[in-house]
């Protein structure tokens, strides 16, 4: 059983710190039995960050909100990315964006502002998205049990690099409901191509430029990236040859 000064501990060797602003994906099945359950790992992030740090959450609904059902409602609607982004969402002080697939959750000073007028990017990781402000304003990723598939700042470095392709070229019409209840339109474009099969591929090159550092708690891995290293590296490589994270073709 994993207590929460394990936690702290865990997290700030990885290299998180006071003051940090971090967008964490987790698995807490791969981390294991925590003393306290999802709020516990919540709330030890939130102590290693301290009040001058914000920390957000992925809260996607790209497997709820489909063309078939395409109504997205800030409160109501379940993040279907895990236990902890559920759990987030619903703490006191938390606020969620407006996103219809790709929604945030956040506290802090940075909260307002890292999710601010995100429904209305037609893409879901554009240049004026809560990922890419991760890179602007030297934030980082935390990735608790899982590897590099599920880290959506790639999808932004994609879009950075110009990598059109990844997107489809056709709006689909969402609508997002706020927490009380007014609707907006929130029309965006899904990903057609599934470029996060080969996102591990570019972790020995991200560690080897200083972008990455991997520790653990127990067996549990924990990735800690740096967005803007990432994002320096990564996007000049993309837009040289996008073959790097594209699908490979299949062998005849």
């Amino acid at each position: 059983m994993i207590c929460i000064d394990q936690l702290k501990t865990a997290f700030q060797q990885s290299g998180l710190g006071a003051g940090d602003l971090v967008l964490v994906h987790s698995s807490l099945r791969k981390l294991g039995p925590v003393e306290g359950g999802a709020d516990t790992v919540l709330d030890a992030l939130l102590e290693v960050i301290g009040p001058k740090g914000t920390l957000a959450l992925p809260t996607h609904t790209f497997s709820v909100v489909t063309a078939r059902q395409p109504v997205f409602h800030q409160s109501l609607t379940p993040s279907n990315v895990g236990t902890l982004s559920n759990v987030f969402r619903k703490r006191p002080g938390v606020r969620r964006g407006l996103h219809p697939t790709h929604s945030i959750a956040a506290i802090g000073p940075l909260a307002e502002n890292l999710m601010e007028g995100h429904e209305k990017e037609t893409t879901p990781c554009s240049a004026n998205s809560p990922y890419v402000r991760l890179r602007d304003w030297n934030g980082k990723v935390l990735i608790i049990g899982e590897g590099l598939k599920c880290c959506t700042l790639f999808h932004a470095c994609e879009e950075l690099a110009g990598m059109t392709q990844v997107c489809s070229p056709y709006l689909l019409e969402f609508f997002s409901f706020t927490e009380t209840n007014e609707l907006r339109p929130a029309p965006t474009r899904r990903h057609i191509i599934n470029t996060w099969d080969q996102f591990p591929n570019l972790e020995p090159h991200l560690v080897a430029n200083g972008a990455l550092n991997i520790s653990s708690i127990g067996e549990c891995a924990l990735r800690l990236l740096d967005a803007r290293r990432t994002c320096d590296w990564l996007v000049p490589q993309l837009q040289k040859d996008p073959t790097l994270i594209l699908p490979k073709p299949l062998q005849t």
